[in-house]
């Protein structure tokens, strides 16, 4: 990780108040939402490219599930953006996930997920399969995630 991406990223944890290592086992708030914009990030960009849409759609995702303000939101999504291409591996993201979110929070998380990835209009191929592993490694089923995807869609139909 370039000490640019880390001081990112612990300057938005400081910032919030938060601390980087786990309390009791638990993740902190900010490890949470980090961990949730990441994987946002991610699939975001999977199809080659992290377009306005799909970054003001991540913004609108954040600010109404962590109430976050624009400016925090912004620095999130800047340290989230850090984050993925400093640890290119979706592991750690989703056990904070996986901890912290109650197995509802878990299928919301997806339709979150699916949300970004049709944002831009739509799913490219390599965004569908990371999905269907984040689903995995969330513990989500098979159904539970066509049904978070289904939601998803028609959100952004409206």
């Amino acid at each position: 990780m370039s000490p640019l991406m880390l001081a990112k990223i612990s300057n938005f944890l400081l910032e919030r108040g938060g601390r980087a290592e786990a309390v009791d086992g638990r993740h902190s708030h900010d490890e949470l939402q980090l961990a949730a914009a990441a994987l946002m990030v991610e699939a975001a960009r999977l199809d080659g490219e992290f377009g306005k849409t799909e970054r003001a759609h991540i913004e609108l995702i954040l600010r109404q599930r962590f109430k976050l303000d624009t400016a925090e939101t912004q620095l999130l999504i800047d340290a989230a953006v850090g984050a993925v291409d400093a640890i290119p591996e979706i592991y750690g993201f989703t056990r904070t996930i996986r901890d912290q979110f109650n197995h509802d929070e878990r299928v919301v998380m997806m339709q979150m997920l699916w949300e970004v990835a049709y944002a831009d209009g739509e799913l490219h191929d390599y965004e569908a399969s990371l999905l269907r592993q984040v689903a995995g490694l969330l513990y989500v089923t098979d159904k539970e995630s066509g049904i978070a995807r289904k939601r998803a869609r028609e959100c952004l139909e409206r």
